[in-house]
């Protein structure tokens, strides 16, 4: 008959179609919707000056880690900047995996696609282990003792979202975690860290994240109340621009002493005037009561770092410059 012959040949049967179909379906539609899932969390995590703000500190790095006279490695920039955008993007998963509940009762981050319910946890975790190996990838370039140093941060991208129910000073783990590219960048292009001078930068780099996030913080102090988490900006109240200044002071006495280790030139010490200058008219004119001004504020330290890089590469030309000069001078 023609459905024995179907079944020696293999030829599927209107049953077998409807099977087919049946089960193919639910498959297609959940590609489709980890497919989308992955594009909306990743148009989240391009839009988020945090990118930025993770990759500046690697710029730095690899910046003061080039040869005298030396621009810094472009392509060590590009690995880092990748690693940049996929570990950002992972940590705001896991941010969003951890604050399912929180962000659903916060104005501003109520619309996030885990707390709307747009996708799933389950799902979140698979693009999260996507995130992850892609990660993992960029990292694999890198010599031995930067895979070691690299892969001791995820403790802390982990573990930094608990930080809010349980301390006033998440923004200082925080700081810990985004300025690890202070270490990284210099092992990468080295072999290994010189805390002379990866130290201080790391600190300075700490102090900063203090600073900018405080001020991102005071945007969603009242909501923080609401929902019983935690924060500097709840911490320092009206005593924040002391604070601030007091962060300040810290990194720039940070940055003098890296370019005392580092033997920096003039471009460098005047890029820090000008972090001091852009820092102070950050504290001055800072409205810790409007949310906007604190936005705007915060966002403004992208140019910040922008700075300071430009600062150190002019700073590492100019090294160059002058070690040539030394040279012809001994010369004659």
């Amino acid at each position: 008959t023609l459905t024995d012959l179907s079944a020696l040949c293999f030829i599927p049967t209107l049953d077998q179609n409807n099977l087919c179909i049946e089960f193919l379906l639910p498959i297609l539609y959940s590609i489709t919707t980890t497919i989308v899932m992955c594009s909306t969390l990743l148009i989240q995590v391009t839009a988020v000056l945090g990118t930025w703000l993770l990759y500046l500190p690697c710029t730095w790095s690899i910046g003061l880690a080039a040869e005298p006279g030396c621009l810094p490695d472009l392509a060590m920039l590009a690995l880092f900047g990748t690693g940049a955008v996929l570990m950002r993007g992972a940590g705001c998963t896991i941010n969003d995996m951890w604050d399912k509940d929180i962000d659903r009762k916060v104005a501003r981050t109520g619309n996030r696609p885990i707390a709307a319910e747009e996708i799933s946890r389950f799902q979140a975790l698979v693009f999260l282990g996507g995130q992850l190996s892609l990660a993992l990838g960029v990292l694999l370039c890198l010599n031995y003792y930067s895979i070691v140093l690299g892969a001791a941060s995820l403790a802390l991208v982990v573990t930094y979202p608990l930080m809010k129910r349980i301390t006033y000073w998440p923004q200082l783990v925080l700081g810990f975690t985004f300025n690890w590219g202070a270490l990284l960048g210099w092992s990468a292009v080295k072999g290994s860290c010189d805390l002379s001078i990866c130290l201080p930068l790391y600190i300075s780099g700490i102090m900063w994240t203090m600073i900018y996030d405080t001020i991102y913080a005071h945007q969603d102090k009242a909501d923080d109340v609401l929902v019983g988490v935690k924060s500097t900006a709840l911490r320092f109240q009206e005593n924040t621009k002391q604070w601030l200044t007091g962060f300040s002071t810290v990194m720039l006495t940070g940055l003098m002493t890296v370019g005392i280790s580092s033997e920096q030139t003039l471009p460098y010490y005047a890029a820090v005037m000008a972090v001091g200058a852009h820092l102070t008219h950050q504290i001055y004119s800072l409205d810790i009561s409007e949310p906007k001004d604190c936005w705007e504020t915060f966002g403004s330290n992208r140019t910040l770092g922008l700075i300071l890089f430009s600062g150190i590469v002019l700073g590492n030309l100019w090294k160059g410059k002058n070690k040539t000069d030394q040279t012809e001078d001994v010369q004659q």
